[in-house]
């Protein structure tokens, strides 16, 4: 699953917060954001804005494709 579609799904699952609540909330303009989701290149401190901004907490994690283990 990429990175916008887990957004998306965060936004719906918080009380279906618009792109353009999002973009308010971490302080960006709604355009910039749009084309943030539309290129799917968000940074890791893009990523931890939004998810502080959605009340959740980020993971990023690499894992082994044989074992399914995080590394």
């Amino acid at each position: 699953m990429g990175m916008v579609q887990s957004i998306r799904i965060a936004m719906v699952k918080r009380g279906n917060i618009s792109e353009a609540e999002l973009a308010r909330r971490v302080g960006v303009t709604p355009q910039n954001f749009n084309h943030k989701m539309k290129r799917d290149n968000f940074t890791e401190t893009d990523l931890r804005e939004i998810a502080e901004a959605l009340g959740l907490r980020l993971e990023i994690s690499f894992i082994d494709p044989e074992t399914g283990e995080k590394v």
